[in-house]
């Protein structure tokens, strides 16, 4: 359904007033992975690497800079407004804050109401009214809710409000952009059991981008992880959990707590050193080189190709071979 090839987005960064720019910030360079039909495939990585910028292309509320967006072979970047208006209901967003993304001096009612009118989806009043109620529903709120304001509503509420807009316009594809952050641990697994079941009704296809692992290994088929925006490893859920092959892969599974203490008190952690650079003056070679703990002399000069050492198992590491 979804195909990302070469994906690069600049952001130039001004010097002092007046001056030219000093320089482009790599927010995501070179980035290529697919999303199929029915599939959810996470997008992980810590602050800063690019995941959400990469949402942001694809929604087509950032311009690439290079790069192509295939949805159902249609390449996003070269299409018109009109056009783009026309897969824009196809392609929907669940924003990370519930509260921010929905407009404080609309009703609920009114929120889920004005896509179907804007985009002629109902156009009649009473249907649109019946509409939004079966909106309400299909996320787990009373039709009352339709009469309250986004201030009246829980955390967990106003998300499901956010998940029932993006319903409205009967997507194929929802890019879900850390959707349960803002939430209660409670409220989280509520959210992402709405989302699950909703995939399964409706066949959604889902780009579920998180930082936090346990919520992608729970959700997800496939996992794309990224790093000061390149992708350093794809792989399937079990697979990446089960065997990583990429150091950073690594390290940052080896800091989700394990519910057992004595299993969690024996295991060895991969602590990194440093930083994450940044991506202004990103290292040159393989960009996590500098905090690797199995780099050598080649990492510091040679980007890493991603390349497929296990059969749908993409890593890009020059020794990724020999660890495994």
């Amino acid at each position: 359904m979804l195909e990302v090839q070469h994906l690069v987005k600049h952001f130039p960064v001004s010097g002092r007033m007046f001056s030219h720019a000093a320089g482009v910030v790599r927010a995501v360079d070179d980035v290529s992975f697919s999303v199929g039909r029915g599939e959810t495939v996470g997008l992980v990585g810590e602050s800063g690497c690019g995941k959400t910028t990469t949402g942001r292309c694809i929604l087509q509320l950032e311009r690439a800079t290079s790069g192509r967006i295939l949805f159902e072979g249609a390449d996003l970047a070269a299409l018109d407004e009109r056009a783009l208006r026309r897969v824009r209901r196809r392609v929907q967003v669940i924003f990370q804050d519930p509260y921010a993304s929905l407009n404080p001096r609309m009703t609920i009612g009114q929120i889920l109401a004005e896509p179907l009118k804007v985009h002629d989806i109902v156009p009649e009043a009473a249907p649109r009214e019946a509409r939004v109620r079966e909106l309400l529903a299909q996320v787990g709120l009373l039709p009352q809710h339709g009469g309250r304001y986004p201030h009246q509503l829980s955390g967990g509420q106003r998300q499901r409000v956010g998940i029932a807009r993006a319903l409205a316009m009967e997507p194929s594809l929802i890019v879900c952009d850390e959707p349960v952050s803002a939430l209660d641990v409670s409220i989280q697994a509520q959210i992402i059991n709405l989302l699950e079941d909703l995939q399964n009704r409706l066949g959604l296809t889902y780009l579920f981008i998180a930082h936090d692992l346990s919520v992608v290994r729970h959700i997800s088929n496939r996992v794309v992880v990224m790093y000061l925006g390149k992708v350093v490893e794809v792989a399937d859920r079990r697979a990446l959990y089960e065997e990583p092959l990429h150091p950073y892969t690594k390290a940052l599974l080896s800091a989700v707590p394990i519910p057992d203490p004595k299993i969690e008190a024996s295991r060895s952690r991969t602590v990194l050193r440093g930083e994450v650079p940044s991506p202004l003056h990103p290292p040159a070679g393989c960009v996590f080189h500098p905090r690797c703990p199995v780099a050598a002399g080649r990492c510091s000069t040679e980007v890493p190709a991603l390349r497929d050492l296990k059969s749908g198992h993409w890593a890009a590491c020059h020794y990724a071979d020999a660890q495994h």
